[in-house]
């Protein structure tokens, strides 16, 4: 699995249907978060590493009612203790 984020900015007075219905249609919605600034959502979706992050974007989430804008965000790699030190230290070996 790959991560996706996207920043998504909603029609006025659409965003808690927007973020309900991300959550009803999409499988791949992991976590949605309000957001104050320029987008009203940030998503995190979860895709199959064969899936392409444009087409999920365009084929799923641009046809969801509501959504006017997004801005897509492709994660690399994760970073935190438990997993993984900057540097490539692994700190349980």
């Amino acid at each position: 699995m790959k991560p996706l984020f996207v920043n998504i900015k909603c029609d006025l007075g659409a965003t808690f249907e927007v973020a309900n219905r991300l959550y009803d249609d999409i499988d791949e919605t992991s976590e949605v978060y309000s957001t104050s600034g320029e987008y009203d959502l940030l998503v995190k979706f979860h895709l199959e590493e064969s899936d392409s992050p444009g087409r999920f974007v365009a084929n799923k989430l641009h046809k969801i009612p509501g959504i006017r804008d997004t801005y897509t965000l492709i994660a690399f790699r994760i970073y935190n203790e438990q997993r993984e030190r900057l540097g490539g230290e692994n700190p349980a070996a």
